[in-house]
């Protein structure tokens, strides 16, 4: 690229200075976009004759395609008069048209001068013509604010003659303000420049930022007015107060062009991978999703629910990601899991990538001291095989919102800038530190014959550390699946769909948090319910109902430890009510606290481009009555598997029970938190029938006599929700008292134990909800109005819930035929997320679900059974 530096910016030929790019890629990546530029000399070339100054095909395409874009405004804003700004550029009406330096918002601006201004302009324009006549060549342009007096083409010494009696005359009449350009000067009865003009346009259009182009002196007035992430482009010499400067015009079209390609990307995503199709690395205290292509695409640290280093998922590339790919490209031979692990292999022709989340990092030590731990986990990475191999690690903390800088030091690299430090280590990898769009990525191609066949990176999180590893790879990697195998060696599994049940219940497993108990509802936020819309939730918490729903399969399985741990957990929270059980929330943090308010990350373009990116729920503060249901019921059967129940166990169970006692009979917002008014939602009634009936259990078989007052409250809710929630005119428990809107929560009418299976009742609302909410291998939630735009998938645990249903009356078929279509959705890797779109045949909303998993390992142990009968 050939450069010549003028007043600080440097004019490119032929390709886009690279800052400039960079530039362009940032502020393509802005929630609300504003795009101006004048018209002659940027637009347009520069022509002697000005009526015959048309666009570049090449802009106009920009232009018309940018202005096409949501959150995306084009506009215009030249010192030619509007009308013939409007016959040259033939513009869509989409672009906004600003003429006379600002002057001019519509056509019937002339229509709004006083009769002042009216005296003022007509004054100046006899004066003009009056000079005009006595310099020949001298060309007039009548605006409806303003005359423009041009001298291109026009002897020099004329036209500098020309333009001194325009000064000395009409320009110092009072309520004139002067404008000068190249070979022209304008005066103008309103106050106002290009500047102003794009200051109005920035607050009517509520625009984050502005691109601004231009080539003339016109223009500086908005160069100067520009800030923040806005953006200036000078076209040609001369001083400006631009940030960069382009040679020509079609160096801008190109500008405009690189603009829209980027814009549309981060608008719309790029090639998103579809959501079922990523696997989930797990260690028990965070999580990371990898694609088919072995592209780490999320990865939250130091916890599942702490802001996201690689959050390419719902960011694309320039949001993080860790990238391994063969040199030569090529779509993957295949992808899975090692057998009874959560380790991942990703095989190519010459390239196998295993990849697993390790614990706590080991630091070299004499062979005669203990290794010390140090650290949090570790992402590791073995590449083995013949070919060459190109890496790109580009590390993005704080969801992309902290820009850091690489080290390449020793036998890697160190990540600066960061809260929490991280490493790289990658011996024997020559990495490239690039900056790309103010962020810097680091790239390498390592040769795995050369290396011996085999090349080891590991990500180490909270540590500098880039010595070297004592314990062979090997014999960590063992050691890393070894917990994994056995545990799945120890469960119940089924006969029917052993293996995708065994994958089921690892990755419940792996939404699991260790160090405190709690149990993530998904692994990821913001996975859209619908591409490219706004039914976008962050599930990286734990939902006392979806984690004891979670523990409980696991518990069915012949594990319970994870429901000990969680019930624990459960206690933690019901001490911080301070004896207010009821004021229970429905979600916390992976800690055991309330959440912080729910925010939108406008810097991401989301998955798919489906805005917003939600960190935070607000269903935080919803008031949910069944979640009381589910702990009781995963007491009931954890006590039934060891034979008793612990004293933490009980304090939780009483204050379940007590919290029902207090609030059963209000409305509340439901299983699924629509943003609506409080209704009596049949399932929460149920579920609150359901704590006390399974306290009642507990007490019966491992605490003595029942409580004849627990025993009134569950009848007399009982009696209320089989009197209350039965809806005559559609034959079925609909959503909530009075309501004729079906959903499928209301099968817990029978799944609950509450009905019989073969209740007339319970029989017509499954048939009910199969008409009114089955489609195909899904069933949908409900189809009531929610208050949100859009619409979703069909969710899977509601297709658990119908097959279960099936199985209670009678229908055995037709629970084998729904659960093997629920099968075939699953991803290659055997993940499910939350919701499956029949029609597209894809999977939506946040991935791994627990939902999907638990309601899988249910209907497959419920068939088994009804196998062995």
């Amino acid at each position: 690229m050939n450069t010549s530096v003028n007043d600080g910016a440097a004019i490119a030929t032929g390709v886009l200075d690279p800052e400039l790019r960079s530039a362009i890629g940032r502020i393509a990546r802005v929630p609300q976009l504003l795009i101006a530029c004048d018209y002659d000399g940027t637009l347009a070339p520069i022509v002697e004759d000005p009526s015959t100054a048309v666009p570049l095909p090449e802009a106009v395409a920009a232009i018309r395609a940018l202005a096409a874009l949501p959150q995306t405004n084009v506009a215009v804003v030249s010192g030619r008069a509007l009308r013939d700004l409007a016959t040259l550029s033939r513009l869509p009406s989409e672009v906004h048209l600003v003429g006379s330096h600002g002057s001019e918002f519509d056509i019937g601006f002339v229509e709004r001068l006083s009769p002042e201004l009216v005296a003022v302009r007509t004054q100046v324009r006899n004066a003009l013509r009056e000079i005009a006549a006595e310099h020949p060549g001298i060309r007039l342009e009548r605006k409806p604010a303003s005359v423009a007096v041009h001298t291109r083409g026009v002897d020099p010494q004329v036209a500098a003659a020309a333009i001194e009696a325009v000064r000395n005359g009409p320009a110092s009449f009072d309520g004139v303000t002067v404008t000068q350009g190249k070979e022209v000067i304008e005066l103008s009865v309103v106050a106002t420049h290009k500047g102003t003009a794009v200051d109005q346009l920035r607050t009517q259009l509520s625009a984050s930022a502005v691109l601004f182009i231009g080539d003339d002196v016109t223009d500086e007035n908005a160069f100067g007015n520009l800030h923040g992430p806005d953006l200036g482009i000078k076209i040609g010499p001369g001083e400006t107060k631009a940030g960069f400067r382009v040679a020509e015009p079609i160096e801008a079209a190109r500008a405009l062009g690189l603009l829209l390609e980027t814009r549309r990307h981060w608008l719309f995503g790029e090639r998103a991978v579809p959501i079922e199709r990523h696997s989930m690395l797990a260690n028990g205290r965070t999580v990371a999703l990898l694609t088919p292509e072995a592209k780490v695409s999320w990865l939250c640290h130091p916890k599942p629910d702490s802001a996201a280093i690689f959050a390419d998922l719902v960011g694309g590339s320039p949001a993080g990601h860790f990238s391994v790919a063969p040199e030569r490209g090529g779509i993957p031979l295949g992808q899975r899991y090692r057998s009874g692990t959560m380790t991942v292999e990703t095989r190519w022709s010459g390239l196998t990538v295993t990849d697993w989340l390790d614990k706590p990092a080991r630091e070299t030590t004499p062979a005669d001291s203990p290794a010390v731990i140090t650290g949090d986990s570790t992402l590791v990475r073995v590449l083995t095989g013949s070919g060459r191999v190109r890496l790109e690690f580009a590390p993005r903390p704080e969801f992309g919102q902290v820009a850091v800088q690489m080290q390449p030091l020793g036998d890697g690299l160190l990540v600066l800038g960061s809260n929490e430090p991280v490493a790289l280590y990658s011996p024997g990898v020559e990495w490239q530190v690039n900056n790309d769009g103010g962020y810097e990525t680091a790239k390498a191609v390592v040769d795995l014959s050369a290396a011996g066949g085999q090349v080891v990176l590991e990500l180490r999180f909270g540590t500098h550390s880039l010595e070297h590893h004592r314990v062979p790879i090997h014999e960590r990697q063992a050691a890393a699946e070894q917990p994994w195998k056995d545990w799945v060696a120890s469960l119940r599994l089924p006969s029917t769909s052993r293996d995708l049940v065994a994958r089921s219940a690892l990755t419940l497993r792996g939404l699991c948090h260790e160090a405190t108990g709690s149990i993530l509802a998904a692994a990821t936020t913001s996975l859209p319910e619908e591409l490219g819309g706004v039914r976008n939730w962050d599930y990286r918490y734990c939902w006392l109902r979806d984690a004891a729903l979670t523990a409980r399969a696991l518990v069915d399985l012949g594990s319970i430890e994870e429901a000990e741990a969680f019930l624990r957990w459960v206690d933690g929270c019901i001490e911080r009510t301070g004896g207010h059980p009821e004021r229970l929330h429905p979600l916390y943090t992976i800690d055991g606290y309330e959440l912080g308010a729910e925010a939108v990350i406008d810097t991401l373009p989301g998955y798919a481009g489906s805005r917003p990116v939600r960190v935070g729920n607000l269903a935080n503060h919803q008031l949910q009555l069944d979640v009381f249901g589910p702990i009781a019921d995963l007491i009931a059967a954890v006590a039934d598997a060891r034979g008793s129940v612990r004293d933490d166990e009980w304090r939780v169970l009483e204050n379940m029970v007590e919290a029902v006692r207090r609030r059963w009979h209000e409305p509340d917002h439901g299983i699924w938190e629509a943003r609506l008014p409080p209704r009596h939602h049949v399932f929460s009634k149920v579920m609150c029938w359901m704590t006390v009936d399974r306290a009642l259990h507990v007490m019966r078989q491992h605490g003595g006599e029942d409580r004849s007052e627990w025993k009134d409250l569950r009848d007399r809710i009982g009696a209320n929700v089989l009197e209350h929630g039965w809806h005559s005119d559609v034959e079925a428990y609909s959503v909530a008292y009075g309501d004729e809107d079906m959903d499928a929560s209301s099968l817990w009418i029978g799944l609950s134990g509450l009905l019989p299976g073969d209740d007339p009742r319970f029989l017509s609302t499954v048939l009910k909800i199969e008409a009114d909410l089955r489609s195909g291998p899904v069933v949908y939630r409900y189809h009531w109005d929610d208050g949100l735009p859009g619409r979703e998938g069909g969710f899977h645990i509601c297709t658990a819930w119908l097959i279960e249903a099936y199985l209670r009356t009678g229908r055995r078929t037709d629970a084998e035929e729904l659960f093997a279509q629920m099968v075939l959705t699953a991803g290659p890797t055997g993940l499910l997320p939350e919701q499956y779109d029949p029609l597209a045949e894809r999977g939506l909303g946040n991935h791994p679900q627990a939902y999907s998993h638990l309601g899988l390992i249910r209907c497959a142990l419920l068939l088994d059974n009804m196998l062995k009968q």
